[in-house]
């Protein structure tokens, strides 16, 4: 039996795989990658390495066995029909007969567009069959820190998310509460809603990035169409402006405010302040 990541080398799954190994042994983790070159260092450690793709369904064949723990990381190809891809790994986890399929789904408050490839994924997920968790990701502190520099350089947050709040968390949050499903017991067909313990605004963003850098940072708080202007102006496609707008505009509702508590209690530890965040994307 192995614990299986698919999309391993990205952003998230990096994390969960090296927390991963921190618990179990390495020959006990099977990352799933499409470029093999870029898990190297994994495999050096003793990772073992699948090859597969979301888009060629015939890569998933015997890729899992009876009794594996499987983490579906969402794909990020958002105009390559993402629950088409999902379902490959689902029918590929039920054919094999895993003991546990994990997909990392969007807040169950979450009504903008982008919600809708997790809310397909999640009723293919949950009518297969198989045992299931729901990870409910809210918003990665990362979303931010890492896209200082425009910020810096215009001295301004602009936002059309308005007075909303988010709870967002670090990467390395959302992969310990992964890492606790895939490692622990008791957690199947439940469903976590997952976000940071406090949420925090757009004006108290800038407000920050401004007190830890010495810098007059303001909050300009525009409307959605403003917005995709500035965001197609600077090259953004359409079609993602249009996704980013739209979760901008759930925010300003209010529906990534994650109050469970979910994701401290399955990290066993308080979630990254967004100060603490932003401190090391200041520093570098």
């Amino acid at each position: 039996m192995s614990i299986v990541v698919t999309g391993a080398t990205g952003h998230l799954g990096r994390h969960v795989v090296e927390q991963l190994l921190d618990r179990v042994p390495a020959d006990r983790i099977t990352a799933v990658v499409r470029t093999p070159e870029k898990a190297a260092d994994l495999a050096e450690r003793g990772v073992r390495i699948a090859v597969a793709d979301y888009n060629a369904p015939e890569t998933f064949d015997g890729l899992f066995a009876a009794g594996d723990k499987v983490l579906l990381i969402s794909g990020n190809e958002f105009d390559k029909g993402r629950v088409a891809q999902h379902q490959v790994v689902i029918d590929a986890a039920k054919a094999a007969g895993v003991a546990l399929l994990a997909y990392t789904s969007a807040p169950g408050s979450l009504t903008a567009a982008l919600a809708d490839d997790h809310r397909g994924t999640e009723k293919a997920l949950t009518a297969s069959g198989v045992p299931y968790v729901l990870l409910r990701n809210g918003w990665y502190h990362e979303n931010y820190t890492e896209n200082l520099a425009p910020v810096l350089e215009h001295g301004a947050v602009v936002s059309a998310a308005g007075e909303g709040r988010v709870s967002s968390a670090s990467r390395a949050d959302y992969a310990a509460a992964a890492v606790a499903v895939l490692t622990g017991e008791g957690h199947e067909n439940r469903t976590y809603e997952l976000g940071g313990d406090e949420a925090w605004s757009f004006a108290e963003y800038a407000a920050e990035v401004g007190r830890q850098t010495g810098r007059e940072i303001a909050y300009n708080a525009v409307s959605g169409e403003v917005m995709k202007g500035i965001l197609t102006g600077s090259g953004m496609p359409e079609m993602f402006a249009d996704v980013l707008v739209g979760v901008d505009a759930s925010m300003a509702k209010g529906e990534l405010v994650v109050s469970s508590g979910d994701l401290s209690r399955l990290a066993e530890r308080p979630t990254t302040p967004f100060a603490e965040a932003v401190a090391a994307a200041v520093k570098g």
